[in-house]
C-alpha cells in the first residue's frame, strides 16, 4: 500500500430527525466530530435535475480506521461536510488487512 496523507479536515455528520411543530418531522444535520482523510477524485458525470444541469463527482476518501460502531466510524447514511461542499457516503471498507485505515466511496453534490 503505498503512502497515505490525511491532509483534510473532514466533518463527520448523522441526520437528526426532530419535531417540526405541526405533528412531522424535519431533518437536519448533526456533527459527530472531525476526521483528517485523503480524498482523491473518481470519475465524474453530469445530469439534469429539476430542468437544471447538476455535477456529480465521486471521490475516494480515506480516513483512519474505528471499531465497528464507534460513533467515529463513518457508515453509507452519513456525510461528510468540508465548508459548504457536501460528500453523500455510499460505502465504508477496510482499507488494508491490519484494518488501519478506512476507503470511504461519496458522492458531492446535492444534499440529501
Amino acid at each position: 500500500m503505498s503512502w497515505i496523507t490525511l491532509n483534510r479536515r473532514l466533518m463527520l455528520e448523522e441526520r437528526v430527525a426532530t419535531p417540526d411543530g405541526m405533528g412531522g418531522q424535519s431533518v437536519l444535520w448533526a456533527g459527530l466530530g472531525s476526521l483528517w482523510a485523503e480524498m482523491t477524485p473518481r470519475t465524474g458525470r453530469s445530469e439534469v435535475i429539476s430542468g437544471r444541469e447538476v455535477a456529480r463527482q465521486i471521490w475516494r476518501i480515506v480516513v483512519r480506521a474505528a471499531p465497528v460502531g464507534a460513533p467515529s466510524r463513518p457508515r453509507a447514511d452519513q456525510r461528510f461536510r468540508e465548508g459548504t461542499r457536501i460528500f453523500n457516503i455510499q460505502s465504508v471498507a477496510e482499507l488494508d488487512g491490519d484494518a488501519r485505515y478506512l476507503l470511504c466511496l461519496a458522492e458531492e453534490g446535492l444534499a440529501v
